[in-house]
C-alpha cells in the first residue's frame, strides 16, 4: 500500500516539480577559475570522475585541497540549464562512497578479467586490470567494476568502479586502468592524450604539460606499487573529503543548538492524548502528539520545502535570527508501560514518509513486545511534503542542495525530540506520559534508543553519529549511498522519469548521480560511516533480495562500519557470490551474545538480486521482502534485546535467519 501511495504522490508531483525549476541558474557566486575539462578524457567533461583535476590547493582545508568546479564543467540539463557549483565547492574532496566513472569504448569486462560484484576478492589480485591505491598508506582498495546496464548507446556506456567499502576520509587515491580488452580479447590502446602524459617529459609549452605535471605523483605511486605506465589505458587521482568537510555542517548546527539549550529541556508541549481501549488496540494504550520548538538554521522563515541552510560570511551554518522550527511529533505508549516503565526510542520513517508511520503494525508490535515508547517526527528534507522538491532537483540540480540541507535540520529536530524524551524536566513530566497515579510511563535511566527502517535506516546512521543522547540504533532494511542505491531500487522508477527528461544521456546521468552524492553525504549515512561506530553501536537488519534497498549497498556499509555478520547468513548455494559477504567478518553463534555492531540477514526465499546496476522487479524477482524482517517476531526480539542491553543474540537456532513473506 505504501508503494501505491508513493507512486500516486509522484504522479501528482511531476507537474508540481516543473514549477520549482528556475528559468536560469542562480547567480549566488562567481564561478571559480578552473583549468577546464580534463584533457585526458575528451568524451565528456568531468570524466574520469572523481578527479583532482577539478580541485585546487587550499591550505585552509583539512585535505589541503578544495573542489573547484566551474559552471562550464558541470553537465547542463536538456533545456540548457547550468549548475551553480557553490554547494559542491564547499567540499575539500569527493565522496568517500563515490563510484569511479570512466568511458572505455568497446571494453569487455569479462575478457578483461575485471572483478565483478560476485567476486570482489579478485579486485586485489596482483594482476587486476583495475587498481585503486591509497597513495598515503600504499594499500590496495577493494571494489567491483561494471558497465552501466541502463545505457542505451554503447558508445556512451559508463564504466563504473564501486568501492567495496568506503574510501577513507581525507585520503588520496590513484586509479589505474590497465590491459583492458575488447570482446575479441584485443588490448585496447590508450587514447593519445593519456599516452602522451604517461610518456616522456613534455616541454613547458606543450598543451598537456600541466596535466602531466599534476599527474606525475600519482603515476609514481602506482609505479611503486608495481603498476607499470606501459600497461596503462588511463590513470588519474582524487582526494576524498575530510571528516570535518563531510560532517561539519550538521555538527556545527547541532553544537550551536545544544549550546543555546544549555541544561534546559527543549521547549515542547502536548497537543493531543488518545487513550485506546484493549478492543481498539491490545498493544498500544496511549497515543500522544505534540510540538517541539527547535532553533532554525534554514534560510526561509518556517523552513519550508526547498529551504537550504542559512550561512554566515564564512560559509558555515548560522541560526536564522529569531526563528524556530516547529516539529510535530507522535508517540506510541504500550500497555506494558503501565506495568513497567518503557524504554524511550525514536523511530525513523521510510522513503518520503511521515511521522504517522510510527503507528504501523510492526512498530506497535515491537513497542508491546519490548516495552518501548516509540516517538517520531517528520524527517523534513526527505518527508512526504518534500516530494515536489526532490523531483524538481532531478530536473534542475540547482535545487538539489535543499534535499540534504533541509534533512540536516530534520535531524536536529529529531535530536531535540530525543533530548526532550529523556530530560528529567522534559516531556515525561507531562501527565500524558504518566499513569493515573502519576507514575512515569517512560524510564529515563538508560537513555534513548533508535529504530529506523528503509529511509530511516539509510539516514539513521547520520542521526546516530550526530546524537549526544543515542548510543545504540537498529538500521532496518538499510544501506547507504544514494548514488549507489538509486539505479538498484525499484522505488526509483518514477524519479527516473524526471531524470530521463533532464539528462537523457545515460553517461551524463551517472555523473549527475555522483555529483548529487557529494552534497548528499552531508545528510545521509555515507558521509558519517567511517566514524559511525567509534562511539555508537548499530545492528543492521537486511532483507535478502530486497527490491527497494540494494543488498550491495548494505554490504558496503557493513564493511565500512566494521559490523560483524551473523553466520551462517544464508543457506549453502543461496548466494551467487564466489565468497558470499566477502570482507565482512563473520560472527559465529559460539561468540554470542556479542557486544558490538552486527548485521543479520533475513531470507524470505526471494530470488537473489541482479548483479547489474538495475533493480529487482516483480514478477521476475518474485516477492519484495523489504517489509519481512520487521514483521518477524524473532527479528523484533533480536532488535529489542540489542537496544535494551547492547547484546546481539541468536534468535534463529544456529541456522540462517528466515522471515515469512508478508503481503
Amino acid at each position: 500500500m505504501r508503494q501505491r501511495l508513493l507512486h500516486g504522490l509522484m504522479a501528482a508531483a511531476l507537474c508540481a516539480a516543473a514549477t520549482l525549476v528556475p528559468s536560469a541558474p542562480p547567480a549566488r557566486a562567481a564561478a571559480p577559475h578552473t583549468p577546464g575539462c580534463d584533457p585526458l578524457a575528451a568524451a565528456e567533461c568531468l570524466l574520469p570522475f572523481p578527479n583532482d583535476w577539478y580541485t585546487r590547493p587550499d591550505p585552509g582545508t583539512d585535505t589541503g585541497r578544495r573542489v573547484a568546479f566551474g559552471t562550464a564543467d558541470l553537465p547542463r540539463t536538456a533545456g540548457g540549464g547550468a549548475i551553480d557549483p557553490t554547494a559542491w565547492n564547499r567540499s575539500d574532496g569527493f565522496s568517500p562512497g563515490s563510484a569511479l566513472i570512466a568511458q572505455v569504448p568497446g571494453v569487455d569486462l569479462t575478457a578483461t578479467g575485471a572483478a565483478p560484484l560476485t567476486d570482489i576478492g579478485r579486485s586485489l589480485a596482483p594482476d587486476a586490470p583495475v587498481v585503486l591505491l591509497d597513495t598515503g598508506t600504499g594499500e590496495r582498495w577493494p571494489y567491483w567494476a561494471e558497465l552501466d546496464a541502463n545505457a542505451t548507446d554503447t558508445s556512451r556506456r559508463a564504466l563504473l568502479v564501486h568501492p567495496a567499502r568506503n574510501f577513507r576520509d581525507g585520503h588520496h587515491y590513484a586509479v589505474a586502468l590497465r590491459r583492458l580488452k575488447d570482446d575479441a580479447g584485443r588490448t585496447i590502446p590508450a587514447a593519445a592524450p593519456f599516452a602522451a602524459v604517461a610518456g616522456g617529459a613534455l616541454p613547458t609549452g606543450h598543451p598537456l604539460h600541466a596535466r602531466q605535471r599534476q599527474l606525475r605523483p600519482a603515476l609514481a605511486a602506482l609505479h611503486s606499487a608495481g603498476v607499470s605506465s606501459e600497461d596503462l589505458y588511463l590513470a588519474w587521482d582524487f582526494t576524498v573529503a575530510s571528516t570535518r568537510s563531510l560532517t561539519g555542517d550538521l555538527f556545527a548546527l547541532r553544537d550551536d543548538a545544544f549550546r543555546r539549550l544549555g541544561g534546559r529541556a527543549p521547549d515542547a508541549d502536548i497537543t493531543d492524548v488518545t487513550d485506546l481501549t484493549v478492543e481498539q488496540d491490545p498493544r498500544i494504550a496511549r497515543e500522544v502528539t505534540g510540538r517541539i520548538r527547535v532553533p532554525s538554521y534554514l534560510d526561509r522563515p518556517g523552513g519550508p520545502p526547498g529551504s537550504v541552510l542559512h550561512r554566515g560570511r564564512d560559509g558555515k551554518p548560522r541560526r536564522l535570527p529569531h526563528h524556530t522550527q516547529v516539529a510535530t511529533f507522535r508517540c506510541e505508549i504500550p500497555r506494558a508501560a503501565f506495568r513497567t516503565p518503557s524504554r524511550p526510542s525514536l523511530y525513523g520513517h521510510g522513503l518520503l514518509g511521515r511521522r504517522s508511520e510510527v503507528g504501523a503494525g510492526n512498530v506497535r508490535a515491537m513497542a508491546a513486545e519490548g516495552d518501548f515508547t516509540f516517538c517520531a517526527t517528520d524527517w523534513i528534507g526527505m518527508a512526504e511534503e518534500d516530494i515536489p522538491v526532490v523531483l524538481g532537483a532531478l530536473a534542475d540540480p540547482n535545487l538539489f542542495p535543499a534535499v540534504p540541507e533541509r534533512t540536516e535540520q530534520g535531524m536536529l529536530n529529531a535530536l531535540f525530540l530525543a533530548r526532550a524524551l529523556i530530560h528529567p524536566r522534559g516531556l515525561t513530566t507531562d501527565a500524558a506520559f504518566r499513569d493515573d497515579t502519576g507514575r512515569p510511563l517512560v524510564d529515563l535511566r538508560h537513555g534513548v534508543a533508535y529504530d529506523g527502517n528503509s529511509q530511516g535506516g539509510i539516514l539513521g546512521g547520520a542521526l546516530l553519529a550526530a546524537s549526544p543522547d543515542i548510543r545504540r540504533g537498529v538500521l532496518g532494511v538499510t544501506g547507504m549511498n544514494y548514488g549507489l542505491l538509486l539505479n538498484r531500487s525499484a522505488d526509483f522508477a518514477p524519479f527516473q522519469q524526471v531524470l530521463d527528461r533532464s539528462y537523457p544521456d545515460k553517461l551524463r546521468q551517472q555523473i549527475v548521480l555522483q555529483l548529487f552524492q557529494m552534497v548528499w553525504d552531508r545528510g545521509e549515512t555515507d558521509g558519517y560511516a567511517n566514524r559511525l561506530t567509534d562511539h555508537h553501536q548499530v545492528l543492521m537488519h537486511i532483507a535478502y533480495g530486497d527490491h527497494q534497498v540494494a543488498n550491495a549497498a548494505a554490504d558496503v556499509e557493513a564493511r565500512t562500519v566494521g559490523a560483524r555478520l551473523l553466520a551462517p547468513a544464508l543457506a549453502p548455494g543461496r548466494s551467487p557470490d564466489t565468497v558470499p559477504y566477502w570482507g565482512i567478518r563473520p560472527l559465529k553463534r559460539t561468540e554470542l551474545p556479542y557486544r558490538g555492531s552486527a548485521m543479520t540477514v533475513w531470507d524470505s526465499g526471494t530470488p537473489s538480486p541482479p548483479t547489474t546496476n538495475t533493480p529487482p522487479t516483480e514478477p521476475e524477482y518474485g516477492h519484495d521482502p523489504h517489509s519481512d524482517p520487521r514483521n518477524s517476531s524473532a527479528a523484533r526480539q533480536q532488535k529489542a534485546t540489542f537496544l535494551t542491553t547492547g547484546r546481539v543474540l541468536d534468535v534463529c537456532g544456529n541456522t540462517p535467519c528466515t522471515a515469512v513473506p508478508t503481503s
